[in-house]
């Protein structure tokens, strides 16, 4: 449904003359791009190069996810040009990538906040960030402690190579510590919206370009004394949501022709339309 919804906005935006060529015409670009990595990203990446095509003719660009460990594992070693990460490369990484002869640049694209979803039926609506951590940590193992109800609470997490799984363990969890050995590692966000849909005990964390009538949003706070915050366009630009992030490209060495047209384009107003058309935040 989500893929069917890029590509009927992708044509939207054609048929109404949105798109502008970047850099050069039709008959100046050619070639094709691999570009790997985030699941977060792969439906904003994949209407980014839908949209790039329809412009550029002579140009392929294949997009594909597993994860932002795993573009970025393939931009390191070669097998892609652009790799998609919902986090940043960490020091290891960048050391890899020198050992290989490459500097790696990064290019903020867009905004995300994450978005933490419940059962409907629950009448959990609003956590402080330190709830958050109790929870998935497995301090907090029923819901009656965050002012639910007496039964047991079903974590759910991506996968450890997901960059948003890397975030959330990072800015919720806090230094040092881990998910609760019973969360259950999902191989996406879709996966985590669907079981939440049906399991009325679950909790899990996606971007927020994932949330659906299915489930609902809980608001956030940093403090108990609040105020508590529903992940939004406007509340990501403004900071006041305590669980947002930048999306990421990375590139190798220092860009050129195609790789460069199309950072370009992603970064430009249509490329930026793209973003909150795919339901995620534009940067400021």
């Amino acid at each position: 449904m989500r893929t069917h919804a890029v590509a009927m906005m992708t044509a939207a935006l054609m048929a109404g003359g949105a798109l502008v060529a970047p850099r050069g015409s039709a008959e100046e670009l050619q070639g094709s791009l691999q570009i790997k990595g985030s699941d977060t990203m792969v439906n904003l990446v994949q209407a980014w190069a839908e949209a790039f095509m329809a412009q550029h003719p002579q140009v392929t660009i294949a997009v594909t996810g597993g994860g932002s460990g795993t573009g970025i594992a393939a931009l390191i070693g070669g097998t892609c040009d652009l790799a998609a990460s919902s986090r940043a490369m960490s020091d290891k990484e960048r050391a890899q990538a020198a050992a290989q002869g490459h500097t790696v640049r990064e290019w903020k694209v867009a905004l995300d906040g994450l978005a933490v979803a419940v059962h409907p039926a629950n009448p959990v609506k609003r956590l402080t960030l330190q709830q958050l951590a109790d929870l998935f940590t497995g301090r907090i193992r029923t819901w009656s402690a965050v002012n639910g109800s007496a039964r047991a609470v079903v974590l759910l997490s991506r996968e450890v190579n997901s960059g948003t799984h890397v975030y959330f363990k990072e800015h919720v969890l806090g230094p040092g510590k881990e998910f609760a050995p019973e969360a259950l590692l999902m191989p996406s966000s879709q996966a985590i919206a669907d079981e939440i849909a049906t399991n009325p005990d679950a909790v899990g964390y996606y971007g927020m370009g994932y949330l659906n009538s299915r489930n609902s949003v809980v608001s956030v706070a940093k403090t108990p004394e609040g105020p508590y915050v529903e992940p939004s366009i406007a509340s990501v630009q403004a900071g006041t949501y305590p669980i947002a992030r930048p999306l990421l490209l990375y590139s190798r060495d220092e860009s050129q022709g195609l790789t460069q047209a199309f950072l370009s384009f992603t970064l430009s107003p249509d490329g930026q339309a793209i973003v909150q058309q795919t339901d995620f935040v534009p940067l400021p």
